[in-house]
């Protein structure tokens, strides 16, 4: 396993620099350079005090806060507090851990989950999550960002606990709740790009390229000179969340614009680190990208070549049931169109497979082995953070379909085959709206991001007067959720739902099943119905507002939900009448 240098105290790797100076309070001195381009402190005496200030002067600029900060009190521009992990107390000796296989994910937006966004204040919620039937609560990024209130992918100082949130000790007690309560904790960290304030890795060393970039700017130094050193700093990142925080998974972002030549690459090697580690502390640790690339060489284990991450999101499958749902065909919705789509996502995992892309204008993908591949290893979502916030106004689903339709969207994700993935407020059809929020104390960088977010929406069709301003702090308390909201006859009805398909997912085990091949699909595009068969459990849809005659013969029903009255209007031999806007569970 690697070694770790952020357990020693006052180190820095600065390879490019002649002098550096640690500075310590009001006082500085000067370092001595050590090996591979680390600076350690002139006197061995000196040792890390709890709550200590400190930074770097690198040749007579700065103080630089530390990139290996694990606490950033006064923000990102200022010095770094240090933090030992290890004299927290933990009370979960006998978490033996969670599995991805057979879990429901749920996402979270610490600032936005309650009133207060905080971490101690989610910990008061936890019940909700544990009534609802998740096994794992998936966190948006936390870590240091300029500003008061961000969707977390802005972040600079990616070892630390956004002071915002309630700081590294605040998470550590989030984490201690959360397997209290039997629920895992996956990360969301950001190794692809770094924030555009407070970003001061270049000052130490070239933890950037001078090639070409990605969406949000240069890239990271995964394969050029001094990249051994930069990677060790993403990978020591990764071990400590799963190691000195307890924490069970990371979801990590956008892998696709991880540029990285070499042999072995990050991702690779970041599953056999966390595989290490895994053995060590003898609970599962879990790996899952989001990928814009459709390549199951992603999550095909290392032994057979691949990289062996444990899972990926599929954006397919979002798409292809927005668009039964919503009917909605701009953009990259347009290939998704035809009911067949949906069919050949919950069948075969990507629907871009090899397949031609009119949104990328080329073939994009690659077949997953269903033969060999557990669907599992597939996290899916009817709604997430990019697929609302990215949105125009932060609409989710709630905001143009009816009760049934967000039944039917829950069934689809809770009964597939894959992993499931809810973000949070969907359980009761949450009516707040999620939308892109910033708080760039810098007005010229408020104002460019706010106008680049009109500009991404060209190719979408959105009208971009209606987008809302981003630095706006309202954009930000428009998009809290409403907890009163559960009062509501049609949420709780709609929370009901929800809960009685984990609880399905977890007396059924048909409906667990990770193999491809028993999963079976029919439907009809011109009535818009579709029935969705688990081994021993059928789920027939009717997406179309008129009612509809499906010929199967179906057993006892299980569960069921429409817009309007019961599901099941009629019922023979043979067949069964379902309303609009419906969807049924029964024996098969």
């Amino acid at each position: 396993m690697i070694s770790r240098r952020s357990r020693e105290p006052f180190t820095v790797w600065a390879p490019s620099a002649s002098r550096v100076d640690l500075v310590l309070g009001e006082s500085s001195s000067p370092m001595t350079r050590g090996r591979d381009g680390w600076w350690v402190p002139a006197s061995d005496n000196l040792m890390a005090k709890s709550e200590t200030d400190y930074g770097f002067l690198i040749d007579g600029e700065g103080p630089f806060p530390d990139p290996r900060s694990l606490r950033q009190p006064h923000g990102v521009h200022e010095l770094s507090r240090s933090f030992d992990p290890s004299e927290y107390r933990w009370n979960d000796a006998s978490w033996t851990g969670r599995q991805l296989a057979g879990g429901v994910i749920y996402e979270m937006h610490v600032g936005t989950f309650t009133p207060e966004g905080t971490l101690d204040s989610a910990i008061e919620r936890l019940d909700h999550l544990v009534d609802l039937g998740v096994d794992f609560v998936e966190v948006l990024p936390v870590n240091g960002f300029n500003g008061t209130h961000n969707w977390g992918y802005d972040g600079v100082l990616w070892y630390t606990v956004s002071e915002s949130y309630g700081g590294p000790a605040a998470y550590q007690r989030f984490v201690d709740a959360c397997h209290a309560a039997g629920l895992g904790v996956i990360q969301d960290v950001v190794y692809n790009h770094l924030g555009p304030s407070g970003n001061y890795l270049p000052k130490f060393g070239p933890y950037l390229t001078d090639g070409p970039g990605n969406t949000w700017g240069s890239s990271v130094n995964l394969d050029g000179e001094h990249s051994d050193q930069v990677r060790s700093y993403i990978l020591e990142n990764a071990l400590m969340w799963l190691d000195e925080y307890h924490v069970d998974g990371l979801r990590l972002d956008a892998v696709h614009a991880l540029v990285d030549s070499r042999a072995t690459h990050l991702l690779e090697e970041m599953a056999a680190e966390v595989a290490a580690l895994s053995a060590a502390v003898r609970r599962p640790l879990t790996l899952i990208a989001e990928s814009d690339l459709n390549d199951p060489t992603l999550i095909t284990p290392r032994e057979a070549n691949g990289y062996g991450l444990d899972g990926q999101w599929s954006d397919d499958f979002h798409h292809a049931v927005h668009v039964a749902l919503s009917r909605e065909t701009t953009g990259y919705y347009s290939d998704f169109e035809p009911l067949s789509a949906l069919a050949k996502v919950l069948t075969r995992g990507f629907f871009h497979d090899g397949t031609y892309s009119s949104f990328r204008g080329r073939v994009h993908g690659r077949p997953i082995d269903t033969e060999r591949m557990p669907a599992w290893r597939l996290v899916v979502a009817n709604q997430n953070h990019d697929q609302i916030g990215n949105r125009a106004t932060g609409d989710r689903l709630s905001a143009s379909l009816d009760s049934g339709q967000l039944a039917i969207a829950a069934a689809l994700t809770l009964t597939s085959p894959f992993t499931p993935m809810l973000f949070m407020g969907e359980e009761w059809g949450a009516r707040t709206p999620w939308q892109f929020f910033t708080s760039h104390p810098e007005p010229e960088l408020g104002k460019a991001t706010a106008e680049g977010r009109i500009a991404e929406f060209a190719r979408m069709g959105w009208d971009p007067n209606v987008v809302p301003d981003p630095q706006d702090p309202s954009t930000f308390a428009n998009s809290k959720l409403n907890w009163d909201e559960l009062q509501d006859v049609d949420s709780t009805r709609l929370l009901g739902w929800y809960r009685e398909l984990t609880a399905l997912r977890r007396s059924h085990p048909d409906v667990l099943d990770p193999r491809f091949g028993h999963t079976s699909v029919q439907f009809d595009e011109d009535e818009r119905w579709l029935m969705l068969r688990r081994g021993s459990v059928v789920i027939v849809i009717n997406f179309d507002e008129h009612e509809h005659t499906v010929s199967t013969p179906i057993g006892a029903e299980l569960l069921s939900f429409a817009s309007d009255g019961d599901a099941v209007r009629d019922r023979r031999d043979g067949s069964v009448h379902l309303a609009p806007h419906s969807v049924l569970i029964a024996e098969s």
